[in-house]
Order: structure tokens, then C-alpha cells, then sequence
């Protein structure tokens, strides 16, 4: 799951939005001062990483592309499951989309302090914004995939992976009620 998951899964838990998205940048051991709240909001992060990749219907997913790009279909997918919820978001959630990325934003940047512990910085809000915005548009979604490519030393193969993309948004789209309950479901971080 990308941004936009990993917010949803966290506010439904009730726990700090910053610790969905520090997830990505805090590795390894916790800081033993870290507010446990915003602590176990990280590890639910980490929990779903880890349950997503072994769901059922995830795996299935994966094993529809192309053996040479398996390399790169959990980050395919990632992207995708965040446009699907982002198309489907009123499904999830009676917050409408716009309002939500906006609160998440402002709710991440008060996490600042942490990811500068993490040597990065904290998403700007209003970008941040219009970004889990833009996953509700194909555009917004094709921008995603090729700024991701453009972090990898080996960019063509996430391109060539996610070609055609659209193609596999049905079967995603059908495929995430089951897949985000299970995880909202889950077992707690410990």
C-alpha cells in the first residue's frame, strides 16, 4: 500500500497520521523517546507492509505480471491500490477525499521534529495534498509511477512493469474492500 492506504488504515486505527507516512523513512529501531502513540502508528505502518505483501489477493496480483517484472509489481501495485481507493474513496470514507488529503497533510507535517531525526524532511502540506489528491486522476497516477521510476538506479524496469497499467485496475478495484478490511482487521503492531 502507498500514501494514501497507509493514511486511511491509520486514521481508522485512531492513531497519529505522521506514522504513516515515517513508516517509509524511520528504519530499524524506534527512538526509545518517541511518543508511543506516534510509535505504534509507525508499526502499524511496518504490520501492514508486512500483511500486505503475503495477502491472498495481493499475491495473486503480483503473479499476473510478466516474470521479469515481478521485480517491480509491489510497487506497481502500491500505486495502483492508492488510485483505486482514491477512485472508490467514498466507499471508505464519509470524509470526501479533498478534505481528508488536506487534514492528513496537516496532521503528517506535525510529525516534522521525526522526520528530520530521519534525515528527511517533512512533506510539505499543500503539496502532500495535491498529491493524494491527484491519485484519484490516471494522470495523477502515470506522474507517481514515473517520478518512483525516476528514484530507482534501474528506472525502465518499474516503466515497463507498469505499462498498461489501466488494464489492471478492475480486478484491483474489485480486489480492495476484501484487501483493506483484512488489513483494517489485522492483527495489532506490537
Amino acid at each position: 500500500m502507498n500514501f494514501l492506504a497507509h493514511l486511511w488504515l491509520t486514521d481508522r486505527a485512531g492513531l497519529p497520521l505522521a506514522g504513516a507516512i515515517l513508516g517509509d523513512v524511520l528504519h530499524g529501531a524506534l527512538p526509545a523517546h518517541m511518543p508511543e502513540p506516534l510509535a505504534h502508528s509507525v508499526r502499524l505502518h511496518r504490520a501492514v507492509d508486512a500483511r500486505t505483501d503475503r495477502h491472498p489477493r495481493v499475491v495473486a496480483a503480483r503473479g499476473r505480471f510478466a516474470p521479469g517484472a515481478r521485480r517491480y509489481a509491489g510497487i506497481v501495485l502500491d500505486l495502483l491500490f492508492d488510485h483505486a481507493l482514491a477512485l472508490d474513496w467514498p466507499a471508505f470514507s464519509a470524509q470526501p477525499l479533498r478534505e481528508f488529503a488536506e487534514r492528513a497533510a496537516r496532521e503528517v507535517q506535525l510529525g516534522r521534529s521525526w522526520f528530520e531525526h530521519a534525515g528527511a524532511p517533512a512533506p510539505d502540506a499543500a503539496r502532500f495534498s495535491a498529491l493524494l489528491q491527484s491519485y484519484a486522476e490516471a494522470g495523477g497516477i502515470q506522474l507517481a509511477i514515473q517520478r518512483t521510476a525516476g528514484r530507482l538506479r534501474l528506472p525502465d524496469g518499474l516503466l515497463r512493469a507498469a505499462a498498461g497499467w489501466p488494464e489492471r485496475l478492475p480486478g484491483l478495484r474489485h480486489d480492495l474492500p476484501f484487501v483493506m478490511e483484512d488489513l483494517a482487521r489485522g492483527p495489532p503492531p506490537t
